[in-house]
């Protein structure tokens, strides 16, 4: 199959702009990491062999009575009497960081929230739970749920533009009313009004979020839709019969993708601060859930931790910064008026 010369070239200038293609390899490379977070960032062995056998706590559930132990329970490996059973006639091999995101350091020396050490590399928060882990499943559930909310906003805001950009007339004056008045509602104090009312979870608050943020491509789809009904090619496949729905998926949307494909990383920007933002004043995900906006809560209520402020702040000015430059290069790569 032969590669599309466009799409070649278009990435040519995607690397052209050197910010964005790096900050595309460094995003793309933190969020590999965080997706086997399990395996470098766990409370669980990777390994563990005892008595000629081997185990893998990270993906199966132990009970105790094969390690050692005398109940027929799932094992604590940190109970020192567990870890005392397992070294009789084994060996556990440990993930680099030796906490999940909601595991509670017991063994702290001093009262939590404590200062980075050797153990806790960024420290603790109020409840003595390990920073660092907090970080990278916060980082993923967050990167994840922008990702999943700018693909259904996407699909529905490409959809609802194409019918009234198609179509015109009645049905696009309509539209526009409607999108009108619902884009004058304020998102972030119905979200939260619409969140107080049940206990939020992943697929609750993803969406709610999604009927507020799928008119962001509206306008953006419409308007290139407006035009391309318009055009030659659509007025000759109209004569010869081609149905709508054809001309307007087949041959008109790929044009209007351009335009659409160059808003998204910044709709994907918008989502994760709105999520961060919905998490710092407490209607966002679940109670304990790691995420960036209660990283952010924890260091305003414990200014007396600074280490908390500093990660929370700089982890998410990194993050934006780099989906910033990303956006910026796909918006160079689309850009006609640029060449190579």
């Amino acid at each position: 199959m032969k590669k599309n010369p466009s799409n070649k070239q278009r990435w040519g200038q995607f690397k052209a702009n050197k910010r964005g293609y790096y900050s595309l390899w460094i995003f793309s490379f933190l969020f590999l990491l965080s997706l086997v977070a399990e395996v470098w960032v766990n409370d669980k062995p990777i390994m563990v062999s005892y008595n000629s056998h081997w185990y893998f706590p990270i993906v199966q559930d132990i009970p105790e009575q094969q390690l050692g132990g005398d109940f027929d329970i799932s094992t604590d490996y940190r109970d020192p009497y567990m870890v005392e059973q397992i070294n009789k006639k084994g060996w556990m091999i440990w993930p680099i960081v030796p906490f999940y995101y909601d595991s509670i350091n017991y063994e702290l020396t001093t009262a939590a929230p404590s200062a980075p050490d050797a153990i806790n590399w960024l420290g603790t928060d109020d409840q003595g739970r390990d920073v660092v882990a907090r970080l990278v499943y916060g980082f993923r559930i967050s990167v994840i749920f922008a990702l999943s909310l700018t693909l259904i906003s996407s699909v529905i805001g490409i959809f609802i533009g194409a019918i009234q950009g198609y179509y015109g007339g009645k049905i696009d004056l309509i539209g526009q009313r409607l999108l009108e008045i619902w884009e004058g509602l304020p998102m972030l104090f119905m979200l939260i009004i619409l969140a107080s009312f049940v206990e939020p979870t992943f697929t609750w608050l993803l969406g709610l979020m999604v009927l507020f943020s799928w008119p962001s491509l509206v306008s953006v789809v419409r308007a290139e839709f407006l035009r391309g009904r318009h055009l030659d090619y659509v007025k000759a496949s109209k004569a010869l019969g081609v149905t709508d729905s054809k001309i307007m998926f087949k041959h008109i949307l790929p044009n209007a993708m351009i335009a659409t494909l160059t808003f998204m990383p910044y709709l994907f920007t918008g989502a994760l601060t709105t999520l961060t933002s919905l998490d710092f004043l407490g209607f966002g995900l679940p109670l304990g859930s790691a995420s960036l906006g209660e990283m952010i809560s924890q260091g305003k209520d414990n200014l007396q931790a600074p280490w908390l402020a500093i990660t929370a702040f700089i982890s998410l000015s990194s993050i934006l910064v780099l989906l910033v430059f990303i956006g910026e290069a796909a918006r160079d790569a689309f850009d006609p008026r640029k060449v190579l």
